[in-house]
C-alpha cells in the first residue's frame, strides 16, 4: 500500500513538472513573440522606408547650402525673391519648434519665376522633390474650378491637409493661380495657419504653405517701372517698399485671397513680389537653357532668343511679357 502511494506521489510529480515545462515554454514563446511582433513591424518598417519615400532623414533631409546655391544660381533678377526666400525658409527649417506653420506668398506678373522657386524649395527639402507624396500642388483652375461647389471642395482640402501632415509633420502645400481660387475655399486653412499647437490632435507647425498668384501683378510691373525710369538700379528696391503695393493688390482682387481670414488675421508671413524681367534677365535664362540643352552660346544667339519675345510698355520696351516662361520653346525654334 505504502509502495502504491510512493508510486502515484512520483506520477503526480511528474506529470506536474511535465505541464508546468510546457506551461514555462508557453510562457516564454508568448513573451518572445510579444517583444518580436513589434520588433519584426520595426524592422519591417525601417526596410520598406529604404524603399518607398516615408517622413524620415533618407527622403526628407532639407540642404540649406543646396537651396542658397540654386536660388542664387538659377533665379534672374529676382533679388528680393532669392533674399527672402531663403531667409524663411532656413528660418523655419532649422527652429525646432516653430510657433506657426510658415505661410509664403509669391505675387508677380507670369513668367516671373512663382512656379520655379517653389520647385527649387521642394527639392531642396524632399529627395524627391516634387514628385515627393508630401508635397502637394494644388492649381485652381484644375482642383477647384467651381465656385458653386466651395463648401465640397473645403471638406477635400481639410482632408488632404490633414492627411499629408499627420503622415509627415514637414509637408510642403503649393497653391497655384491663387487669383482663380473659389472666394472662400482658402479659409479652411485658418486654423492650420494660426498659432495653434495643434489642431485635432495633429501639429501643423512645421508644414509650409506657399501661395502663387498674379495678384498685384500690375501695380508690381508699375512700381517697377517707375523706379527705372527715375534711372534708379533694380537692386536698390527693398521690400518693404513692395509690401504695401502687394496688399493693396491682395485685398482689392476678387479671387482667393478676397476678404480671406488668412489676410485679415496677418497669417501670411511674407508677401514676396516677383518683378517683371528686362532683357538682360531674359538672355540670362536662355544662356541658362542653351547650356541645359547641350547647345552653344554666343551673344548673337542669346539675342535672337531675346528678340523672339514681346516687350512692355509698347514705347519703351523694358520688361518681357511671358517672363522667361516661354524660353524652352524659343531656343528649340533658334536651334532646331
Amino acid at each position: 500500500m505504502i509502495l502504491l502511494k510512493m508510486e502515484t506521489s512520483k506520477l503526480v510529480v511528474l506529470l506536474t513538472s511535465f505541464f508546468l515545462s510546457q506551461i514555462s515554454a508557453l510562457l516564454i514563446e508568448s513573451a518572445i513573440g510579444i517583444v518580436a511582433v513589434p520588433m519584426a513591424a520595426y524592422l519591417g518598417r525601417k526596410v520598406y522606408c529604404q524603399i518607398e519615400e516615408c517622413c524620415t532623414e533618407k527622403w526628407l533631409a532639407p540642404n540649406i547650402t543646396g537651396l542658397q546655391s540654386s536660388l542664387r544660381r538659377r533665379v534672374f533678377g529676382q533679388h528680393l525673391v532669392t533674399d527672402t526666400v531663403l531667409k524663411a525658409v532656413v528660418g523655419h527649417l532649422n527652429n525646432k519648434s516653430p510657433s506657426k506653420a510658415l505661410a509664403l506668398s509669391f505675387n508677380g506678373w507670369t513668367g516671373s519665376g512663382k512656379n520655379f522657386v517653389s520647385k527649387i524649395v521642394a527639392e531642396h527639402i524632399f529627395k524627391r522633390g516634387m514628385e515627393s507624396s508630401f508635397v502637394h500642388q494644388i492649381i485652381a483652375t484644375h482642383d477647384y474650378p467651381h465656385q458653386s461647389e466651395v463648401e465640397f471642395y473645403k471638406r477635400q482640402l481639410r482632408n488632404l491637409v490633414a492627411k499629408s501632415v499627420s503622415e509627415c509633420p514637414r509637408s510642403l502645400f503649393i497653391f497655384d493661380e491663387m487669383d482663380k481660387m473659389p472666394i472662400g475655399l482658402i479659409d479652411v486653412l485658418k486654423p492650420y495657419l494660426d498659432h495653434y499647437p495643434d489642431v485635432g490632435k495633429i501639429d501643423y507647425r512645421k508644414s509650409i504653405f506657399i501661395f502663387l498668384s498674379n495678384s498685384g501683378g500690375h501695380l508690381i510691373n508699375g512700381a517697377v517701372l517707375n523706379h527705372w525710369k527715375e534711372g534708379k538700379k533694380r537692386e536698390d528696391i527693398k521690400i518693404k517698399q513692395m509690401d504695401k503695393v502687394i496688399n493693396l493688390g491682395e485685398f482689392n482682387n476678387k479671387g482667393g485671397f478676397w476678404h480671406s481670414s488668412l489676410i485679415e488675421k496677418n497669417l501670411i508671413d511674407y508677401f514676396i513680389p516677383f518683378m517683371p524681367l528686362e532683357r538682360s534677365h531674359i538672355k540670362m535664362c536662355a544662356k541658362a537653357d542653351l547650356e541645359k540643352k547641350g547647345h552653344p552660346v554666343t551673344e548673337l544667339i542669346l539675342n535672337k532668343v531675346a528678340d523672339e519675345l514681346i516687350y512692355f510698355p509698347d514705347d519703351l520696351k523694358v520688361f518681357s511679357q511671358s517672363g522667361c516662361k516661354k524660353i524652352s520653346s524659343k531656343v528649340d525654334y533658334i536651334m532646331g
